[in-house]
């Protein structure tokens, strides 16, 4: 059984595109009612050859930049998110969900949160471009903006244009058909459960949250930070100060 990290903004159509993969409604498709940056849901996906996967639906940025207190959850939820992905055998797959559009600063932000920061760019990584439906070939949204995603430095190994909106008639209906055959292909090709998925290494943790400064406006605060990894995350209290320390010492350079 293969583990996937699914991620993007609210809107992007996560998931729908789980309920997609899954040929049936899985997962709650109502809008999230309030920003809890790094909160996941799990559902377990199975394809038609009896192919099961985890499928771990977060929530992420919904702008580049976020406030402190937004930054402390993020810092627990990303602890939290990895310790149960470690007890299961780590990250094989990360599915970065994006509204067909014009590529944004926001969509970079979800990127580098999850692939470069969280993941540190160790674990394969897909495509998924939703509300294509109006496309007369729904790759066709890929080969106009292939370019603004590589300006944006948004890099993929394998991509899926599809729709997963479910009130579609006549030819849409085919291509939401034709949607779920091109996601489970693109889950197959990149989603090794043979393979020992990726779980976070020594410093992970530090390095994160460390990096994870560049999208906070303000400053923490040293006290707060030192509160919710002993108190949340259960870290060494010594460790928990070093950290703080390390980031107070970034933030004021």
């Amino acid at each position: 059984m293969g583990n996937i990290v699914i991620f993007g903004e609210t809107g992007a159509g996560k998931s729908s595109v789980i309920n997609l993969m899954a040929g049936r409604q899985v997962a709650t498709t109502s809008p999230d009612s309030h920003r809890c940056t790094m909160h996941w849901t799990e559902y377990t996906v199975t394809f038609d050859n009896k192919t099961q996967y985890q499928v771990f639906d977060t929530v992420g940025l919904e702008e580049p930049l976020i406030q402190p207190q937004e930054y402390l959850s993020a810092i627990t939820n990303a602890y939290g998110l990895i310790n149960v992905l470690k007890e299961r055998g780590g990250i094989n797959l990360l599915l970065f969900c994006i509204r067909g559009g014009r590529v944004t600063a926001t969509m970079q932000s979800n990127y580098r949160l999850f692939f470069e920061f969280l993941c540190e760019e160790k674990v394969p990584l897909a495509l998924v471009v939703t509300n294509l439906e109006r496309e007369i070939r729904m790759e066709d949204w890929y080969t106009r903006n292939e370019i603004h995603l590589e300006k944006h430095n948004i890099r993929s190994l394998g991509h899926a244009c599809i729709t997963a909106a479910t009130t579609l008639d006549g030819r849409h209906k085919d291509k939401y058909e034709e949607s779920r055959k091109i996601v489970r292909s693109v889950v197959q090709d990149y989603c090794s459960a043979s393979m020992d998925g990726w779980s976070g290494g020594e410093g992970w943790f530090t390095s994160l949250i460390s990096k994870f400064i560049a999208f906070v406006t303000g400053r923490p605060k040293k006290t707060d930070v030192i509160g919710i990894l002993t108190k949340r995350c259960g870290i060494d209290k010594k460790v928990a100060q070093e950290v703080a320390h390390k980031i107070r010492a970034e933030t004021q350079s």
